[in-house]
């Protein structure tokens, strides 16, 4: 059987400069109901960032493309495209005399199943109706000490320190990369993944009730990034996304290959 989803990727440049963030869709270039959603925040200086985060999606999509989903490990997968993305863009620094850094989240998406990685602060949200059942936690300061209950989420979103990461791609460490999957999916669930440029405007909630709401996935990719430039009030960061809507979720298929199909639009504004 094949995986159905409305998808849609949109993105923003905000008040900035350029942009450059980096988001993307890809699907199994074999099929077999296997689909990877990337989103990368670029950092470090005109050009720099942008090259980063293209840095990323790149190395996403070679790795997905050489992917077996019947003999192969998701979480290999996603975390040797991190890892990969992350020694090409060290590298970058000697050939392009930058300081680039990226951060990155992945999901992938198989029948019966979805996985997902990230490092930084962009972040993996998964929605059914509109409850939040799972929301990635940030590599940041302040995301820690929401951890040691030493701020609310509330305050955490007007933090002034709120973003120093604690980890990225292209740093001087290796990055943390935080792992995470599940094999209970359901017709309905939302998967959203996003720069702190969108999600610094909401709470998880105000989130989960715009998708939810929305009539498509498209129509909720409008709505939340108009709200985001509103209350942007003219210093708005790049704003990334990517949401998956699940229209069925069939189980796994043990030895027979299904097909995402996807409906798939892009929003750009």
């Amino acid at each position: 059987m094949p995986i159905s989803i409305d998808a849609c990727v949109a993105q923003h440049q905000g008040d900035r400069r350029e942009q450059q963030d980096r988001v993307a869709i890809l699907p199994h270039p074999r099929g077999g109901g296997v689909a990877l959603a990337v989103v990368a925040d670029g950092m470090g200086g005109h050009a720099g960032g942008l090259l980063a985060a293209q840095q990323v999606v790149h190395t996403a999509r070679d790795n997905l493309e050489r992917f077996s989903a019947r003999s192969e490990s998701a979480r290999v997968l996603l975390e040797s495209s991190i890892n990969e993305a992350h020694m090409l863009i060290k590298a970058s620094r000697f050939i392009n005399e930058k300081d680039p850094h990226s951060t990155a989240v992945m999901l992938l998406l198989q029948p019966g199943k979805m996985s997902w990685a990230h490092c930084g602060d962009s972040r993996f949200y998964r929605f059914r109706g509109d409850s939040l059942i799972f929301r990635s936690t940030d590599h940041s300061y302040v995301a820690q000490l929401v951890v040691q209950g030493r701020v609310t989420p509330e305050q955490a979103l007007v933090h002034p320190h709120r973003n120093i990461l604690l980890t990225s791609l292209g740093g001087v460490e290796a990055p943390k990369i935080a792992f995470g999957e599940a094999e209970d999916l359901q017709a309905g669930d939302t998967f959203l993944l996003c720069s702190d440029g969108l999600w610094g405007y909401f709470t998880d909630q105000e989130l989960a009730w715009v998708i939810d709401g929305a009539s498509s996935a498209r129509e909720a990719s409008e709505l939340l990034i108009d709200r985001a430039r509103a209350m942007g009030n003219g210093d708005g960061d790049n704003i990334s996304l990517a949401i998956l809507k699940l229209i069925d979720a069939p189980p796994a298929i043990s030895g027979a290959a299904g097909s995402v199909s996807s409906l798939a639009a892009k929003s750009a504004k």
